[in-house]
C-alpha cells in the first residue's frame, strides 16, 4: 500500500496502554514501536524506511529499496549517517520521526572491547514509520495510512479498555544458572584489587512459555511507574519495557539531558515497609557512595560535549518511585558545545554509567568477562530520533525480550567494595519484580 499524508484527529476519552496494546495485536503491522513519554504514546506502524546495524553491516532501505555496506567509526554516528541519508533519498523521510533500538555491545567500539566480538551481532534496528498514532488520554491523532487502515485503528482504539485485564502466569525469578553470586564475589575482588571502583553485572532468566507481548505490556504497565515505556516488534525481536531513566536526550534547542539513577530498595510492599526502604536506602554509605560516583562520571561525560559552564546537576540524589523498586536519583544536563552533535552526545553517555560502571572502559571489559555471554538490548536503548537530530534514548531495563528461541528477562545490580552477594542477588529479584508477576502466556 502507498503511504499518505492523510490526517486524522479525534478527541475522546481514552486508556492509552490499551489502545497501543490492541493496535499492537491487531496484525495491521508487521513491525511496530510504541514508545510513552510524558503522558503521550506513540504508535509507529509498518516500515517504510529503515536502518539496520551489525558488527558487519549497515543496512538502509527505503520502500522497497535495500543498500548495504561495510561500516567504520562509531555506531551511533553511523546511525546518524544512515538516517541522514533516508532524508537525501526522499524529502518525505525529513516528516518523521525514526523508532528502534541500541543494542549494548554497540558500546564496544568507543570503550576498546571490540575483541569480545567474535560472531555477528546486532547493534541496532530503527525504522521510520508508514503510520503513526499519537495516544493521550483525551485524543487521538492518526498520520498517514489508507483510509481503510485509519477506521481500523479509529475502531481498534474506541474497544480498548473495555475487558478486564490479562491475567498472567508465575516465573521463579530465584532460580540462577549463571552463578550470579559467585560472578559478584569475583567483581568484588577486582574492585579490591583495584580494578575498577563500580560495575554493574546482570544474569537472565528464561521464561519457560511464549509471551504475549501487548498483553503483557497492558498488564504491566496498569503496576509499573516509568519514567518511559516501550513495546516494539522489529524483525526477529520483541520487547516490552518499563525504563526507570533516560540515557540521554538532545533537545531541538541542543540541551543535553541524562538521569542517573543508582541506590536501589524495594518497593510496594505496603507504606510503612516503604517508608522503611526509603529511609535505609536515603543512609545507606554503600548506596550513597554508588549514587554520588555515578553523578559524578554522568556530570564529566556532558561536560566534555558541552559549552564550557553549562554542566549542572539538579534534583540531587532524590528518591523516585519505579514499579517494584525505589531509586536514588538525580538529573544532568548542558548546552551542546557547537561542534559536537547529539549523535556525539549518545556516543559518550552510552551505555549509561549506571548500567555499566566506574570506569566505564574497565567495566565494560568486566562485563563481557563475567556476565558471559551478550546482553543484546538489556542495558541498551530505545531511540526516538527526530528529523532535527533531537533524540531520546532510554535505558532499557525492567523488561522482556523475546525471539524466535524463546523468551527471557535480564537484571542486573551495581556491585563497589561494600557489596555483598547475596544482597546483590536480592537487588536483581526486586528488579525482576517489576516486570515477572505480568508475563501473560501466549
Amino acid at each position: 500500500m502507498s503511504p499518505t499524508d492523510a490526517h486524522l484527529r479525534i478527541d475522546v476519552a481514552l486508556d492509552p496502554a490499551a489502545v497501543v496494546a490492541n493496535l499492537a495485536a491487531s496484525g495491521l503491522f508487521a513491525d511496530y514501536v510504541v514508545y510513552e513519554r510524558l503522558g503521550e504514546w506513540v504508535f509507529a506502524g509498518e516500515a517504510r524506511g529503515s536502518v539496520v546495524l551489525d558488527t558487519e553491516q549497515v543496512r538502509t532501505t527505503w520502500d522497497d529499496t535495500t543498500e548495504s555496506a561495510t561500516w567504520t567509526g562509531r555506531p551511533a554516528e553511523v546511525i546518524g549517517a544512515a538516517l541522514a541519508a533516508l532524508q537525501e533519498i526522499d524529502p518525505a523521510a525529513s516528516d518523521h520521526r525514526a523508532y528502534g533500538w541500541l543494542a549494548f555491545e554497540s558500546c564496544a567500539y568507543a570503550l576498546g572491547a571490540e575483541r569480545y566480538l567474535t560472531e555477528r551481532i546486532p547493534l541496532a534496528h530503527l525504522m521510520i514509520p508508514r503510520v503513526e498514532v499519537r495516544v493521550t488520554e483525551s485524543a487521538l491523532e492518526i498520520s498517514g495510512g489508507t483510509p481503510d487502515e485509519q477506521e481500523s485503528i479509529r475502531a481498534l482504539a474506541a474497544q480498548a479498555g473495555t475487558g478486564e485485564l490479562p491475567t498472567a502466569r508465575e516465573l521463579d525469578i530465584r532460580q540462577d544458572p549463571t552463578n550470579y553470586r559467585d560472578r559478584v564475589a569475583a567483581a568484588v575482588a577486582e574492585i579490591d584489587r583495584g580494578d575498577y571502583q563500580k560495575v554493574i553485572l546482570s544474569r537472565r532468566v528464561e521464561v519457560p512459555f511464549p509471551i504475549d507481548m501487548p498483553a503483557t505490556y497492558r498488564l504491566g504497565r496498569a503496576n509499573n511507574s516509568p519514567a518511559r515505556s516501550f513495546l516494539f516488534r522489529l524483525g526477529d525481536l520483541e520487547a516490552a519495557g518499563f525504563s526507570p531513566e533516560l540515557v540521554a536526550s538532545v533537545d531541538e534547542l541542543g540541551e543535553v539531558t541524562t538521569e542517573p539513577l543508582a541506590g536501589t530498595r524495594a518497593f510496594g510492599l505496603g507504606e510503612d515497609a516503604d517508608s522503611a526502604a526509603r529511609r535505609d536506602l536515603e543512609s545507606d554509605p554503600k548506596e550513597i557512595v554508588e549514587h554520588a560516583v555515578s553523578v559524578r562520571t554522568s556530570f564529566a561525560e556532558i561536560a566534555s560535549v558541552s559549552e564550557p559552564g553549562t554542566t549542572a546537576v539538579s534534583d540531587y540524589m532524590t528518591v523516585r518511585e519505579r514499579g517494584s523498586v525505589q531509586h536514588l536519583a538525580s538529573t544532568v544536563r548542558g548546552l551542546l558545545a557547537a561542534d559536537r552533535t547529539g549523535w556525539e552526545a549518545l556516543d559518550v553517555l552510552f551505555p549509561s554509567v549506571t548500567a555499566s560502571g566506574i570506569p566505564k572502559r574497565d567495566c565494560v571489559d568486566a562485563i563481557f568477562r563475567l556476565d558471559g555471554e551478550p546482553r543484546g538490548l538489556y542495558s541498551g536503548a530505545v531511540l526516538s530520533v527526530g528529523p532535527d537530530g533531537s533524540f531520546e534514548a532510554t535505558l532499557v531495563l525492567r523488561a522482556v525480550y523475546q525471539t524466535a528461541q524463546g523468551a527471557w528477562l535480564r537484571a542486573g545490580a551495581g556491585i563497589i567494595g561494600q557489596s555483598r552477594p547475596e544482597r546483590e542477588f536480592e537487588e536483581t529479584c526486586e528488579k525482576l519484580g517489576s516486570v515477572s508477576p505480568y508475563l501473560v502466556a501466549r
